[in-house]
């Protein structure tokens, strides 16, 4: 499986981890230069979870991000799954 939410489609990106040297100015030195940019993954805070739709009166299991929980917990949970095509 994907490592993709199911509800809002959030996946992995690509981002850039920079890498500093030298001492701070107000520290007393000439200031901190970028030496390096190193690519990295962002990986999303991904869960895999039981969801209970009372509608359906059953279980649904689906991979989704804290965020889109977040989501389910304020619209309910058969108006999001219905939105995102799962149900």
């Amino acid at each position: 499986m994907a490592r993709v939410c199911s509800i809002r489609g959030t996946r992995v990106r690509s981002g850039g981890r920079i890498n500093r040297s030298g001492l701070a100015k107000k520290k007393g030195g000439i200031g901190r230069h970028v030496t390096k940019v190193v690519k990295r993954k962002v990986a999303p805070n991904l869960h895999t979870k039981r969801i209970w739709v009372p509608e359906l009166n059953r279980f649904v299991r689906v991979k989704l991000t804290a965020r889109a929980l977040k989501t389910i917990n304020k619209n309910g949970a058969f108006n999001v799954l219905k939105e995102a095509g799962i149900i």
